[in-house]
């Protein structure tokens, strides 16, 4: 369905005002030009002794007196003078995040803060978009200040005219340009910004001033050059001696003139001057956009009509220049072909475009109508239905309350004081059965607590024993060889790791030992571990030495994340309060690559503190029973700090000679006896020194036996659970 409001263009200039009415025809597409007035003011607005509100006012009151606005939208037209426009190009962003850049850039390029302003944005066509990420995109941020803004639109305000739109009048020129003139233009879709459509720069030539837009139908530039019709006027005042009256007069007829020699000559200086300023302005245009191609010029203002003007333009730019005189994709049987429309139609473009944007054609539609009074028409038009709201509420907040008492009174609580009376009495027996309750539930686990403290005294005795016989246990021995007897082996076959000592830290809260970097620690030797380069390189020179056990901070942190690829329970990590265990060594079992160095220490030690068992008594004169490392509460074991495999010597201690071992030197083993009367006095072995950390939380042997009993108790349930099932 084609929208059937029209919309009125107001343009209002310091000659008069020119007014278009436009609407889209059946098919939606085509403009149709329904109506148009033009009122000259009877003086020049910026000419001496002149109250230009008092003659805009006059002019809108004739306007109104033979128009009518009521049901149309409204549009006006500001100086360009009066305005600010920047255009920024943006880096490739998401487009949601687009406004928020904008409001930032918008605060660096308005000179004002944006509270004393009215400012809108676009984003101009020619952009792309992929995968959200808004690509090549130019923003154009268009304001003006506020109070110049309400004195603009204040004429129309007393003349009781609602405004829609409030648009910059180099805008409209772009809006009424791109539309009409510029046509065969590729599709947005299509724009490449690096080979841009031929340009074209239209000089709108007013009372006062210039002003200029130079488009590819994509991209817009606007520059106001400060010289229009009047400054013709003013220059044959002072070369003619010619009052203001009279030389406006002369300029609009200077064919007619007695002497039109003259008059072209006074005014040359000011023809030299506007072609020199659009030839800067082009210059300047073409050094920031070495792209562009501009090929024509295009004129509109009735300015234009002084005699030579265009042919002037055209010889001293070396473009050609056109005139803006007809709108060819405009219809309007009853408004073009008027001759008032036609001898002004070059003072009809703003107020074209204008219409153009109310109608939804424009490719530019920002809009700088305050939003109060946009807030405030749109209160002012809801207020009825508003009113009718409030009292379909009241009326039903009415009937809501009769239906409320109604039942109120129903169930009034006087009629139900009996019943009311006998619940409070239950309610008090339970509560009294509550509290005694809770009562006995205390003393029930103080009595548990106390009789744990008893039974656990004898089992606290052991704790230490039974962690030192885990760890005996957890070394790798000799097959064979029983304690006490020294292995026949070479020292780099003897399967012993020689712990030099044993270093404790209580932690109130294990987690904050269990930190990342022991977690990755704990992951590689549950992988089984590698050799390091570092393992395999001995002239490297070795590791600091180990330090003990990070003591604990003042407070906990949170628990360890889980680790990856460990199985549920080893990969969130131990919580609570605990021991750590440091046990620091070194070993000679370091001639096999496949299991030397810390991946020795892993295979026998860390292997056996995560996985091994131990014989331990259950009770007094009770037999042994064997318990894993994790029911004694030993899990997490780590191979916290390892040294390079160096070589060393090793004194003899059957050596008989004079020579005393050097110093520095480490018995860590008995060698071999010697094989004859010539027994070294040292002997040469690669050792490898290592730091082991492991968690260790107190389990007694009460403990440790109660939790096997509740196993078996939900292992023999879940059994029962199954056969029952089948």
């Amino acid at each position: 369905m084609a929208n059937s409001q029209a919309v009125w263009g107001l343009d209002i200039g310091q000659c008069g005002l020119k007014a278009l009415r436009c609407k889209l025809d059946e098919d939606g597409e085509t403009v149709v030009a329904e109506a148009y007035d033009y009122i000259e003011y009877p003086k020049i607005l910026s000419q001496p002794d002149v109250e230009p509100a008092a003659l805009i006012q006059d002019a809108l009151k004739e306007f109104l007196s033979r128009n009518t606005v009521r049901g149309d939208k409204v549009g006006i037209a500001v100086s360009g003078q009066s305005g600010l426009a920047r255009f920024i190009k943006l880096p490739p962003v998401e487009a949601k995040k687009i406004p928020d850049i904008v409001k930032y850039e918008a605060r660096q390029q308005i000179p004002f803060p944006l509270e004393e302003v009215i400012w809108d944005y676009q984003t101009m066509p020619g952009g792309s978009h992929d995968q959200g990420i808004a690509l090549e995109n130019e923003v154009g941020i268009f304001a003006m200040k506020r109070d110049h803004l309400y004195r603009a639109i204040e004429p129309l305000t007393r003349a009781g005219i609602e405004l829609d739109l409030v648009q910059l009048t180099p805008l409209c020129i772009y809006n009424a340009v791109v539309h009409d003139a510029m046509t065969g233009l590729p599709g947005p879709q299509d724009y490449d910004p690096e080979n841009p459509p031929p340009s074209l720069a239209v000089l709108s030539i007013g009372t006062e001033a210039t002003d200029m837009v130079v488009t590819d139908g994509f991209r817009v530039w606007q520059r106001s050059i400060p010289i229009g019709g009047n400054h013709f006027t003013r220059q044959l005042t002072k070369e003619l001696k010619h009052t203001f009256v009279s030389a406006e007069q002369e300029k609009r007829k200077a064919r007619e003139a007695k002497d039109p020699k003259a008059i072209f000559q006074a005014m040359r200086p000011v023809f030299n001057d506007l072609a020199a300023e659009v030839q800067r302005s082009i210059s300047y245009f073409e050094s920031l956009h070495r792209e562009a191609t501009l090929e024509r010029v295009l004129l509109m203002g009735n300015t234009i009509k002084l005699p030579g003007l265009q042919q002037y333009l055209a010889k001293n730019l070396g473009y050609e220049v056109l005139k803006f005189d007809q709108f060819k994709n405009l219809a309007g049987p009853n408004v073009l072909p008027s001759p008032s429309f036609k001898d002004n139609v070059l003072a009809f473009p703003v107020a074209y475009g204008l219409a153009l944007q109310g109608l939804g054609k424009a490719r530019i539609t920002t809009n700088l109508l305050p939003r109060e009074i946009t807030t405030a028409r749109t209160i002012r038009s809801k207020k009825p239905w508003a009113l009718a709201g409030v009292a379909v509420l009241i009326a039903a907040l009415g009937f809501n309350f009769l239906f409320h008492w109604s039942r109120w009174a129903a169930v009034h609580p006087s009629r139900f004081e009996a019943h009311f009376s006998e619940v409070k009495n239950v309610s008090t027996v339970s509560s009294g059965h509550l509290q005694r309750d809770s009562t006995q539930l205390v003393q029930f686990e103080y009595l548990k607590k106390l009789g744990h403290e008893i039974v656990g005294n004898t089992d606290g005795r052991f704790l230490q024993l039974e962690l030192l016989k885990a760890l005996n246990d957890a070394l790798p021995r000799e097959p064979g060889l029983a304690p006490g007897e020294v292995s026949q082996l070479p020292f780099s076959e003897r399967p012993a790791l020689h712990i030099e000592s044993i270093d404790s830290v209580f932690f109130p809260d294990l987690t904050a030992w269990f930190n990342d970097e022991v977690q990755k620690k704990y992951r590689q030797g549950q992988q089984g571990g590698a050799a390091s380069e570092e393992e395999e390189d001995e002239d490297e020179g070795p590791k600091p030495p180990a330090r003990g056990p990070t003591p604990p901070p003042a407070a906990a942190p949170s628990p360890a994340a889980p680790v990856a690829g460990a199985p549920a329970e080893e990969a969130v990590g131990p919580a609570g309060p605990g021991w750590v265990i440091e046990l620091k060594g070194h070993h000679y079992h370091n001639e096999d690559p496949q299991n030397w160095g810390a991946q020795y220490v892993r295979t026998t030690l860390l292997k056996n503190l995560e996985h091994g068992t131990v014989r331990l008594p259950s009770g007094p004169g009770k037999e042994p029973v064997e318990f894993t490392m994790r029911e004694l509460g030993i899990g997490y074991p780590i191979l916290a700090q390892d040294e390079q495999i160096r070589a060393i010597q090793i004194a003899n201690p059957n050596y008989e000679g004079e020579e005393a071992p050097p110093p520095g030197d480490r018995l860590s083993a008995t060698p071999p006896p010697p094989s004859g009367s010539g027994s070294p006095q040292f002997y040469n072995a690669r050792i490898y020194t290592f730091v082991v950390q492991f968690c260790w939380q107190e389990k007694r042997a009460s403990q440790r036996m109660e939790q096997r009993l509740q196993n078996q108790l939900q292992t023999d349930q879940a059994t029962t659970t199954v056969a029952g099932g089948f």
